[in-house]
């Protein structure tokens, strides 16, 4: 019971601080400027970590490298947290797969949270002040789709397909990773 609770409270957290290390990570990488109140949001909760990295970490090619740097610290010290509470002799394999499993959650289910908000700000208002945030961190995944599957009667059917590719590679990618590591 406490494990759970731990494990929760590890995967919540780490999540969170994760989730918006990486978001800065693509926000820089997509050359956008959020608003006011969300960069704000991001930097305040982040720059305890990213401006130590900055100093070790440049950011290279316009890149904000430290910023992915620290969300991948951040998984690793969750997936030797629940490495260390799942087991209780360290099992370097298990931190190993736990670590990038971790990641790639953050990864997919961050960009299926911005689609979502694509859909929603399109079908409820698209000329939200997010609307071009959201617009503009979305465009690398759906602008090769929308190539290979125009609009159909007007009905853009490209959130749909990356959110398929997305499930397909949730469910290929942890396999992929455990077989790796055997």
């Amino acid at each position: 019971m406490v494990k759970d609770v731990l494990f929760f409270i590890i995967d919540v957290a780490a999540a969170l601080f994760g989730g918006l290390m990486l978001l800065r990570f693509w926000i820089h990488a997509a050359r956008v400027r959020p608003p006011m109140q969300i960069g704000n949001f991001i930097y305040i909760l982040t720059n305890w970590l990213v401006n130590p990295l900055r100093r070790a970490i440049p950011g290279v090619g316009g890149q904000d490298w430290a910023s992915l740097v620290g969300s991948i610290l951040i998984a690793i010290l969750t997936g030797v947290s629940k490495a260390m509470l799942i087991w209780p002799v360290f099992i370097p394999k298990m931190a190993i797969f736990l670590t990038l499993l971790t990641l790639f959650n953050w990864v997919v289910y961050g960009i299926m949270g911005l689609l979502i908000l694509e859909v929603i700000f399109s079908w409820v208002n698209p000329h939200a002040p997010l609307a071009p945030l959201v617009n503009a961190l979305n465009r690398p995944f759906l602008a090769p789709i929308r190539k290979l599957i125009p609009p159909i009667g007007g009905l853009d059917l490209s959130v749909m397909v990356v959110f398929i590719l997305l499930g397909v590679a949730g469910r290929l990618v942890p396999q992929l990773i455990s077989s790796l590591l055997k």
